[in-house]
């Protein structure tokens, strides 16, 4: 498990590293502010249908120990959405309230990416164990249940950023789709065997 927690940082971590390697060579093209957003964002989105995979896996194969790997995945996600908050409110605003807001009004998937971020918060913030026993398990769940906001809010922001060809967004939505459906269907089968129908 050390190992396959090791795997998991390291391949967590080389979206980064791929970045800082780019920064520092002058490979971030013509405009560096967009490549990191486009970046961390898309990160943000991949990592987060990862941990929303980690169920559905499990249940397929059987293998319990994958449930161990949704909380560094999931952390890696509010990660790499900071840092792609932080490039929006930073580099690209200079920390400018009003232009923010003026961009809000503008730019709706900006909204629905602030939403997406917002609600990784509390998620973050309950990762833990002892978070887990405080809340108690039920409650825990329902309060984890806002990653499905989140991610429906990060396809979504991607969607409406995007201009033109909407086949990467697309790709992200159907994923979203399969697994949510994949949810949903082993709820109804695990119903089917509690009640005996």
């Amino acid at each position: 498990m050390v190992i396959l927690k090791t795997v998991v940082w390291v391949a967590c971590l080389a979206p980064l590293a791929r970045l800082v390697f780019k920064g520092l060579s002058s490979g971030l093209g013509a405009n560096p502010i967009e490549f990191i957003t486009l970046s961390t964002g898309t990160w943000t989105l991949v990592l987060i249908l990862a941990t929303l995979s980690i169920t559905p896996l499990r249940r397929l194969s059987g293998q319990n120990w994958l449930i161990r790997l949704r909380r560094p995945i999931g952390l890696f996600a509010f990660f790499y959405s900071c840092l792609h908050f932080t490039t929006y409110i930073w580099l690209d605003k200079f920390f400018d309230l009003s232009e923010m807001i003026k961009d809000i009004a503008k730019r709706p998937f900006i909204t629905a990416g602030f939403l997406g971020f917002v609600l990784m918060i509390p998620l973050c913030a309950t990762s833990t164990a002892g978070a887990v026993r405080k809340l108690g398990g039920r409650n825990w769940q329902r309060l984890h249940r806002l990653v499905y906001i989140t991610a429906a809010a990060a396809v979504i922001h991607f969607w409406w950023k995007v201009k033109a060809d909407h086949r990467l967004p697309l790709i992200y939505g159907l994923v979203l789709m399969v697994l949510l459906l994949s949810r949903l269907i082993g709820r109804s089968r695990a119903g089917i065997r509690v009640t005996g129908d």
